[in-house]
């Protein structure tokens, strides 16, 4: 199989050490990847925006540049159901949108897919587990709390292969952090208060990490930390599965 690697744009440029240690990562575990150039945002914020005819430009783009790969993986867990989700829409009536069936979140591809019986390095600390939004209802990363059904986290499972690590989740397990893109910046006070009311959970687990698949609900609440002097350090979950490397 030929994976492309998606880097989605504010991954690229805050956090560009999450897109090196998803493509390490997965050359490690064997997969024939590749990072396409030329790439740009899948499209996500102009459209949340109320801008799709922007967003149906990059829709374009993006289905055009993946086309030769049997996946398009990405550490972005909301970039991924984005592309998943509403690619299909927005490029009806154009072509048949193939990057929709063959995204997955990075997490989502190693998990279901690579399926590793163990993963490199050691990470002796204690993290507590963020469930984005996007990852629980959109992906199926892990069970909903709101459903009746077995309970599940294919984040769990995969930081369970780290030696040393001690995996915690907090009260309330998927509740939003309150970052949501356009929602922080049009409710700025509501947003903030509960990115402090999740950030607060996650630590009454003992944690020294939060963690999880989305780097932009983990730069909300690590923005909030700092701003309020909070004792808390934030991680990508690829980062730690790929500790060692």
């Amino acid at each position: 199989m030929k994976v492309g690697l998606f880097i989605p744009c504010y991954v690229n440029a805050i956090y560009p050490e999450v897109g090196v240690a998803t493509y390490k990562l997965l050359k490690h575990l064997g997969v024939d990847v590749e990072y396409p150039l030329n790439q740009t945002c899948c499209g996500q914020p102009m459209a949340n925006a109320g801008f799709e005819r922007m967003a149906k430009t990059e829709a374009e783009h993006l289905d055009k540049l993946f086309a030769p790969f049997d996946y398009v993986v990405a550490p972005s867990a909301s970039c991924a159901a984005f592309v998943k989700i509403n690619y299909p829409r927005l490029l009806h009536g154009e072509h048949e949108c193939m990057t929709s069936k063959k995204i997955m979140d990075v997490v989502e591809f190693i998990h279901d897919v690579v399926r590793p019986k163990s993963l490199p390095g050691k990470f002796p600390h204690v993290v507590s587990v963020h469930n984005s939004c996007h990852g629980v209802r959109e992906l199926g990363l892990s069970s909903p709390s709101e459903r009746h059904q077995p309970q599940f986290s294919k984040i769990k499972d995969l930081l369970a292969l780290v030696d040393g690590i001690t995996v915690k989740e907090p009260e309330r397990v998927d509740e939003c952090c309150g970052f949501g893109g356009m929602f922080s910046v049009e409710e700025p006070d509501v947003s903030v208060q509960m990115g402090t009311d999740k950030i607060e959970r996650h630590m009454a687990t003992g944690a020294e990490y939060i963690t999880g698949p989305d780097s932009s609900c983990l730069m909300h609440m690590q923005g909030i930390a700092k701003r309020t002097g909070k004792p808390i350090k934030f991680i990508h979950v690829v980062q730690i599965l790929s500790a060692g490397l």
